[in-house]
C-alpha cells in the first residue's frame, strides 16, 4: 500500500482540477452522500453517467454546475466493468466504509477515467490521504486500469427546519435563515444549501406566503450539539414572532415515507399532529415556544431535501 497526502498527489501529477471533496454517512440507515466539485461541468457530468452506469456503491447522481452528489450504500459491492472495458473506459466506486471517525470511499478506473480517480480526485481539498494498492495503480493515463481508496473526514447530515420568525409587519423567514448560515462559523461544521419549502397557502393563520425554509449542514458528529445550539439561540434572539418553530433531522433520508409530507402542502395541520409525525421519524425540535411554528418547521425538513419541487405548490413541477 503506497500513501500520499493530496500535497504529494498534487507533486507528484501537478495540480489538477478536483475543488472539493466531502463525505456524509448515516450509519442507522446505511447510506452515504458524497459531494464533489470540479473546475469544469464536463467532466463532472461524464463522471456522473460513468458512475451510475458502472453501479458499485452508488445509488444515483445529481450534477448542479460544476457539483455533483452521489448517493450511495455502505459497503463493497460489485461495478460493472473491467480489464476488458478499456476500450471506451470507465468509473466506479466500489465501497463506502466507515472507520472511526474517518470514511473510505474505493474507487477503480479505467483509462483517462483512471486518471480521475487516481490523480485528480485526491488532490481535492477535503481529502486527508489516498491510498494505492501497488505502484502500478499510480501510472495513470492510456488503458490502465487504476485503483485507490480516498480517506476523509466523516461527517454527518443535518437538516434543520425554520418558521414563523416574522409577522404581517416586520421579518421574513427566508432572510433570517440565510443569515443565521452565514453567520455560523463552527470549525468542523460546513453550510450546505437552504431550500424554501411552499406550504398550504390556504392556511389562515400564516403571514403572507405561508412558506419556511430548511438549512442543510454537514458536521462532524461531535460538532453537530454546537451546531443545534447555535442555530437555535441565533434564530430565537432574532425572531420578532412568539410563534417561532426549529426543528431539526441528522441522517440521510428518512427510514419510511410519513403522510405529514403531503398534509403540510394540502391540510391544514394542528400542532399536536405536526409533533405527533415528527416522533414517528425521528424530527426532532429545538426552540423553546412549542408553538404553531413547528408545522412549517416540520415540513421544512421533510421536504428539504427533495428537490426543486419542494419550492412549488403540491404536484407542480418545472
Amino acid at each position: 500500500m503506497i500513501t500520499l497526502t493530496p500535497d504529494d498527489v498534487k507533486q507528484r501529477f501537478g495540480p489538477l482540477f478536483a475543488q472539493k471533496f466531502l463525505v456524509m454517512v448515516d450509519e442507522c440507515t446505511a447510506r452515504a452522500e458524497i459531494i464533489e466539485q470540479c473546475r469544469a461541468r464536463g467532466t463532472i457530468e461524464w463522471d456522473a453517467m460513468n458512475r451510475r452506469r458502472a453501479g458499485g456503491a452508488v445509488t444515483s447522481c445529481s450534477v448542479e454546475g460544476t457539483s455533483m452528489v452521489i448517493s450511495a450504500k455502505l459497503g463493497k459491492y460489485p461495478v460493472n466493468f473491467g480489464a476488458a472495458a478499456g476500450d471506451i473506459g470507465g468509473q466506479a466506486l466500489e465501497s463506502v466504509d466507515v472507520d472511526g471517525n474517518e470514511v473510505i470511499t474505493s474507487w477503480a478506473g479505467i483509462a483517462g477515467a483512471g486518471v480521475g480517480i487516481a490523480a485528480c480526485l485526491p488532490q481535492a481539498p477535503g481529502v486527508l490521504r489516498a491510498e494505492y494498492p501497488t505502484e502500478e495503480d499510480l501510472n495513470v493515463g492510456g488503458a490502465r486500469t487504476n485503483r485507490v481508496r480516498i480517506v476523509s473526514p466523516k461527517y454527518e447530515k443535518v437538516c434543520i427546519g425554520i418558521d414563523d420568525t416574522d409577522t404581517k409587519t416586520e421579518g421574513a423567514t427566508w432572510v433570517m435563515a440565510l443569515k443565521c448560515a452565514e453567520a455560523c462559523r463552527i470549525e468542523g461544521v460546513e453550510f450546505l444549501n437552504m431550500r424554501l419549502v411552499q406550504l398550504n397557502p390556504a392556511v389562515p393563520y400564516k403571514t403572507t406566503n405561508c412558506v419556511s425554509s430548511a438549512l442543510n449542514f454537514a458536521g462532524k458528529p461531535e460538532k453537530i450539539p454546537e451546531l443545534l445550539e447555535f442555530v437555535r439561540s441565533f434564530v430565537e434572539k432574532n425572531t420578532v414572532s412568539p410563534d417561532t418553530g426549529i426543528a431539526y433531522f441528522r441522517g440521510i433520508g428518512f427510514s419510511s415515507e410519513s403522510p405529514a409530507s403531503v398534509s403540510v402542502k394540502t391540510a391544514i395541520m394542528t400542532l399536536a399532529e405536526a409533533e405527533k409525525a415528527a416522533r414517528e421519524i425521528g424530527i426532532g425540535f429545538i426552540d423553546g415556544n412549542a408553538r404553531k411554528g413547528r408545522i412549517g418547521a416540520l415540513g421544512a425538513v421533510l421536504w428539504g431535501n427533495r428537490g426543486i419541487e419542494a419550492a412549488g405548490l403540491y404536484g407542480e413541477h418545472l
